[in-house]
């Protein structure tokens, strides 16, 4: 019986039942053929082609079993990835989905017989995280993606940075309002009272701009009274109404002003004995404008206008230049550039590790960092003589090239 023509009923009927999928049975994975029922089935095993298919999975039976998994393997867990993502989903919902496409990998001709042991497998390689309930196997896709991971990381480092700088920030706060009840303690607190009026007393308000005259002078008249005893109580008791003065002017500074006053006293008491104990070397924002450059440490550079194949590339000093400028050597690449002070930092090394004193009245000595205070951005450093100095800021020190 010969084809039927293109576009006829019988043509568009065989497309149609074509198109659908077929029973797993009649289908041949080394021809990727699929017959509808099996007398077709059989008429495909005795032909030629199928029997020289047959010939090459017997050369080597391992080479395409493993293809076909490896295939089956790829499409599945990519589905997996691309339409669940992370969830937890029924393993059948996304084998029913990956085996819509016609042309799909057959379960039958890869290494596990069936679904159960495939969700296992994959559970066993990490490569997902199954369990098992009433319902079946649930599969959830472990994204292992290096830029994945990157951006995780990322996110969990600011997650932690800006609540430990909200956790500092709160527990300078605290102390300060501590601080500031502390210092007014001492002062009777203010006691607020209720409005009370007398009974049969009105209150009238005139909103007339020319009112009457008469009224208008008894205005004049209650005003000046007022003023006349308001200046005899000021000639009677000018010690009383000073003391007054200068008692609102206390509760009108508000505590966000008193905190804020301290924290600048704070900051101004600091700095000064910062300049005394690092030898009149002035100290700004945490950066020591003074050179601090010096040969065989290790610094890291910062700046980014070398683009990014240099930045955060460590190196070491190898000569100074004009005191504010280092010839540094990169680590990695063996690059050797000119770099000022302010594109580098300082390089803090593991414990028990040899370090350079930069700034302070211990520069130049060579020490050995005992412990780090990462609340504190500072460390404890200790001499070769036992002699342990503490609370040295991560810019005073680096990291010294034994090499």
């Amino acid at each position: 019986m010969g084809k039927a023509e293109k576009g006829t009923p019988k043509d568009l009927a065989n497309r149609m039942k074509a198109k659908g999928l077929q029973k797993l049975r009649w289908y041949c994975q080394m021809c990727e053929k699929q017959c509808r029922d099996e007398n077709g089935f059989k008429c495909h095993t005795m032909s030629e082609s199928h029997q020289r298919q047959l010939l090459l999975f017997a050369e080597d039976p391992d080479k395409f079993l493993d293809s076909f998994s490896e295939e089956f393997l790829e499409g599945y867990l990519s589905l997996l990835k691309r339409r669940f993502g992370t969830k937890r989903v029924h393993a059948n919902n996304v084998y029913q989905e990956y085996i819509q496409d016609r042309d799909h990998i057959h379960m039958n001709a890869t290494q596990w017989e069936t679904l159960t042991d495939f969700v296992k497998w994959l559970g066993r390689e990490g490569k997902c995280v199954v369990d098992e309930t009433e319902k079946g196997w649930y599969v959830a896709y472990i994204d292992r993606d290096p830029e994945t991971l990157r951006r995780q990381e990322q996110m969990k480092k600011k997650e932690k940075f800006e609540k430990d700088e909200e956790d500092r920030m709160q527990e300078f706060i605290n102390k300060q309002i501590e601080l500031g009840l502390s210092k007014s303690g001492s002062k009777e607190e203010a006691k607020y009272t209720e409005l009370q009026r007398d009974e049969g007393e009105t209150v009238a308000i005139n909103l007339k701009m020319g009112g009457n005259k008469q009224a208008s002078k008894k205005v004049e008249n209650t005003t000046n009274i007022l003023k006349l005893t308001s200046a005899s109580t000021s000639k009677a008791k000018p010690e009383d109404n000073k003391e007054d003065k200068r008692k609102k002017e206390e509760k009108k500074r508000s505590a966000l002003a008193q905190i804020m006053e301290e924290e600048m006293r704070g900051k101004k008491h600091k700095l000064e004995m910062q300049v005394k104990n690092n030898g009149n070397e002035a100290i700004v924002g945490g950066n020591v404008k003074s050179p601090w450059l010096e040969k065989n440490i290790v610094v890291k550079v910062i700046t980014k206008d070398l683009g990014s194949k240099f930045y955060k590339q460590k190196g070491v000093v190898r000569d100074i230049v004009d005191r504010y400028i280092a010839v540094v050597k990169l680590l990695d690449c063996g690059t050797k550039m000119k770099l000022d002070q302010e594109h580098l930092e300082t390089v803090i090394p593991a414990t028990k590790r040899k370090v350079l004193i930069l700034a302070g009245k211990h520069r130049g000595n060579v020490a050995l960092l005992k412990s780090i205070q990462e609340d504190q951005f500072s460390a404890t450093l200790e001499f070769e003589d036992g002699h342990i100095i503490t609370n040295i800021p991560y810019e005073h020190f680096s990291k010294l090239n034994v090499t």
